[in-house]
Formats: C-alpha cells, sequence, structure tokens
C-alpha cells in the first residue's frame, strides 16, 4: 500500500508545471528589473547632460 501511494506520488507532475511557471516568471521578473535599472541609469545621465547643456552660464 506505501509503495503504490508512493509511486503515485512520484508520477504526479501537476506540481511540477507550477514550479516550472513560477521560475520563469521569476527570471523574467529579475530580467525586467535589471533592464530597467539599467535603463534608468541613462535616461538619468542623458536628462543631466541636457539639463547642464541649456544652464545660462
Amino acid at each position: 500500500m506505501i509503495a503504490r501511494l508512493l509511486a503515485s506520488f512520484l508520477s504526479d507532475e501537476k506540481g511540477a508545471t507550477a514550479v516550472e511557471y513560477g521560475l520563469l516568471a521569476t527570471l523574467i521578473s529579475v530580467g525586467m528589473i535589471v533592464g530597467l535599472t539599467n535603463f534608468g541609469d541613462t535616461l538619468n545621465n542623458t536628462f543631466m547632460m541636457l539639463s547642464n547643456a541649456i544652464q545660462p552660464e
């Protein structure tokens, strides 16, 4: 009985799909955070350069 229960538990793959989707969502989120952080730094540098260029001397 325990062997049959263990075999059915090990053959069930429903939870594996949820874990895969969770890992995929995490990977996409980390990629977006890194990309947007780098884009934000570049955008900030661009605005600082424009601000310095239009300031009267």
